[in-house]
Parts: C-alpha cells; structure tokens; sequence
C-alpha cells in the first residue's frame, strides 16, 4: 500500500481529522472464535469484515491503535496493478498468469468503490482518475504498455501525448501520459474507519492494544496467548506488516520496512489550478513523485524513500524543493505538516496473500500495492477459508523470501538512491535533448527560410532575363556622358 497520508488534525476539507477515535477494549478474557485476525490495518479489517459476512465468528487483535501505522496514513490510490513492473510480473509467471492477477486488483477497486459510498463512509471524497506520466520520451514504449494493459489485461486506459499530458500538469517535466480513468482516490484514514465500522456491524470484534505475544500453531485448534487472555481459533490470519514481530518473526524477517515522507502544503489559492489542472493522482513511471489536491487548493506531496526511520519533518525542504523543481510557477511552497509511516516491502515487489500451512494465513508486504490489494486480499482468504475459493493461488510462486535483515536496509537504501539519482538523470537528459531538439527546428526552420529566399530571388532574376528587362532591385544604368573637349 502506498504509505502516504491523507489525515491532519484540523486538516482542509477532504483530509480526515479522526485521529482520536474512540478506543476499543483491551482483550482481557478468554476467547474462542472461528477466525483469528492479528493487525488491525487495511488488510487485516478487510479479512475481518468479509469473513465476518460469511458467517465467520472473528476476533480481531491489534497491538496498538487502528491507524497508527502505515494504514492510517495512506494517500488513500485505487488503482489497478502491483508494485512490480508488468514486464517484470509477465517474465516471472507468464501472460496469462499475470492477466489474471491483474484481473484481481480490478476486482479490489470495485469492492472498495462498493463500500467507499458517503452514504456508508460520510466525507470519503472519493474523487475519480490517476494519470502516469514518464520522466522520459518513452514513445514507441507507450504504444506497447498501453496494448499490454488495454488489450491482454483488459484495463480501461488511455495514452495521451505530451501536449494533452503539459496541458493539464504546467510542466516540461513530463513527456508521454497513461490515463487510468476507472482508479480512484479518497480520504485513506476515512475509508479505514469506514471498514472498522462495516467490519464490528458485521459481527467482529476488536480488541486495540492487544498484542499478540505467541501462537502455537499445533493441532486443529490455534492457541493465542496476550499479556491478559488466551484465544482458541480454527484459523489465523497474520495481517501485519514491518511491526509483527513475535506472532510470526518469519513473516516480518520478509519484509524490508520502507519509510515515504509525504507533506501537506499550506493553501496555494488561484496558484494551484493554474499550474496542476487535474484532479486526480499523479504519479510518475520512476517512482520519484506521487501527488495530488486535496481540500481545493493543497498540494499532498510524497516524495522520497528511506530504510531507516528519520523524522519526516527533515525531509520537508526534500519535498519542497521537489515542488519547486516541477512546478516552478509555485515557488517556495509553505510546508504545513509532513507525515511518514513505515510500510513493508518484500523482495520480489508482490504482496504475501495466502495459505503457509494448515490454519495459518498471511495477508502481508502491502507497501507500494495500493488500497485494492488489501481489499482482493480479504476477499479472497475469506472465500478461501468459507467457500473453497483457490484464487489466492495465483500468489504462490511469490514465496516468502527473507528481506537481508540490517545489511538488505543497507542495500535497499544504496538501491533506491541509485535508482531515483538515474531516473532523475534520465529525465534531464530528456529534457534537454528536447531542447536541443528544439533549437535545431528554430535553425533548420531558419535555413529553410532563406533557402525559400535564395530560390525566390533567382526565380526573379530568371524571369527578368527572360523578359529583357531589368531584374527587381538592379541598380539603374545611367548614361555615361561623353568625354569633354580638351
């Protein structure tokens, strides 16, 4: 999931401002229930509220707070797709494999389109369109993506060219565009305690600050120990990210935990609409950017990623100078909060979604998946778990693969920054290869002109030969007189 927030306290109009909620009760009895759901996040409550539906009797554990983690601060994307690159998905399970794990995510943005309604979640501001655009002049390379996505995937997309892509983004940053006009944004943190609400009206029951110290995974019914009670469950579902800790230190050793700072500007007024004009998400192809308005006039701006966990508020001048470097018409834009939540992401790019053995489930390593793997994800465990739904298979070939501990950080971090300095690279040399494209259509145009001049003038200077007159523009011959007597 993409970790960047869209709440503030006392934030503009479409930002939530539910931080306090209301707590739920520690687990202080003991308990026996069907499912055992630990982490309270976007995935986890969505397995809670579709098993629940199903009938399920559901327990839900979480160590801290709903939404202190990366769920509570999302920029709250619906988009189709995976953190990987198609072309890196196809080449790892194939065309048909890879369609069909698209298909899935499709799946996800109608589920949570289904439930993000104001009438079930007021003040969602749920807003429509994500736009793609390249760093670079990917040309042919557009025509290839979009027969990919359009016709193997089936996923509603448009290519727009440069000119339609700078007429809505006031930018020469931006070359070619891929319009996904079925995505979607909302409020993240009001959609999650949307899915809270859905989830206890279902018949779950949460328990916050309630930390689930060990499993014992032995024999058909689970046992769960917490610092004040025991639960007995048919099933579990580790539902948690970077911070799952002793449940499952398999699982969370997968995970490289990735922080993303993200900023909130003060309001821009008439500024804004005159430099951004579209009204979804952006986000470019490099991963170097990912923004949209909020509020009518604000700029929710995530830029930057690090392995290790530094205060968001030092990397505000990263995201300000980001700004200023796209859209300079801006200028020094006023950072008003800046946000970060670690998310976790696994080696091979996908989310971790299905059975590990008999009774115990994994929906995990959402970072850079987007609000639609979380939903897919509960719906197809749920479905697993009542209905003998074998869908989630399709995430088998993507195995639990231990992320290198502190060195693999290390890595990660060294990674990234090469990747983000190449891709910023690429996209200067882009640029001024446009512009050097540009100053040799002034001068060929320039040459062109004259050229037209020199075959004007000798067509003339034909013309008047033929016609035995002088040609236009020939000095006048004046007599000569002649010589005067000695």
């Amino acid at each position: 999931m993409d970790s960047l927030p869209t709440s503030a306290t006392n934030g503009p109009a479409g930002l939530s401002a539910e931080a306090d909620a209301e707590p739920h009760a520690r687990l202080t009895f003991d308990l026996d229930v069907d499912l055992c759901v630990i982490g309270a996040g976007l995935a986890g409550l969505s397995v809670a509220l579709e098993a629940a539906q199903a009938g399920l009797s559901v327990a839900v554990l979480e160590s801290g707070r709903i939404g202190w983690g990366a769920s509570g601060h999302n920029l709250g994307s619906v988009t189709p797709g995976y953190g990987v690159p198609i072309g890196d998905l196809i080449a790892r399970v194939g065309l048909d494999h890879a369609s069909a794990l698209w298909a899935l995510t499709r799946e996800g943005m109608e589920i949570v389109r289904a439930r993000a309604t104001e009438e079930a979640m007021p003040g969602v501001a749920l807003s429509d369109g994500a736009l793609e655009v390249s760093n670079v002049d990917i040309g042919d390379r557009l025509v290839e993506r979009l027969q990919t996505l359009g016709v193997d995937f089936g996923s509603e997309v448009e290519g727009w060219p440069i000119d339609k892509v700078r007429d809505v983004l006031r930018t020469n940053r931006y070359f070619h565009g891929i319009h996904y006009p079925t995505a979607f944004q909302l409020d993240g943190r009001r959609y999650l305690r949307g899915l809270e609400r859905l989830a206890r009206q279902a018949g779950a029951r949460i328990f916050e600050e309630t930390p689930a110290v060990s499993i014992d995974f032995a024999g058909i019914r689970k046992r769960i120990s917490t610092p004040n009670a025991r639960l007995r469950a048919s099933d579990i579902v580790l539902a948690g990210s970077v911070h799952l800790g002793a449940p499952s230190p398999r699982v969370a050793e997968t995970l490289l935990p990735v922080w993303r700072t993200a900023a909130l500007t003060a309001p821009l007024g008439e500024q804004l609409p005159e430099a951004i004009a579209f009204a979804g998400s952006i986000a470019d192809t490099d991963g170097v950017d990912h923004y949209r308005i909020v509020g009518g006039d604000r700029l929710l701006w995530a830029s930057g990623e690090t392995t290790f966990d530094v205060a968001p508020q030092r990397l505000a001048g990263i995201i300000r100078r980001r700004i200023a470097a796209v859209f300079p018409q801006l200028g020094q834009v006023e950072i008003a909060q800046t946000f970060s939540a670690a998310v976790g992401m696994t080696v091979h790019g996908m989310p971790q979604i299905g059975e590990l053995r008999p009774g115990l489930w994994v929906a995990s390593g959402f970072g850079r998946q987007g609000l639609a793997t979380t939903a897919i994800a509960g719906r197809l465990i749920a479905r697993g778990l009542t209905h003998s739904d074998e869908r989630w298979k399709l995430f088998s070939p993507f195995d639990l693969v231990w992320a290198g501990g502190t060195i693999g950080r290390i890595v990660g971090q060294g990674v990234y920054f090469a990747t983000r300095e190449g891709a910023l690279a690429a996209g200067a040399l882009a640029r001024y290869r446009e512009r050097a494209a540009a100053r040799t259509r002034v001068r060929d145009a320039r040459a062109e002109v004259k050229q037209e001049e020199r075959r004007a003038r000798v067509a003339l200077l034909r013309a008047a030969e033929a016609a035995n007159v002088p040609p236009p523009n020939a000095p006048s011959r004046r007599p000569v007189p002649p010589p005067s007597p000695e």
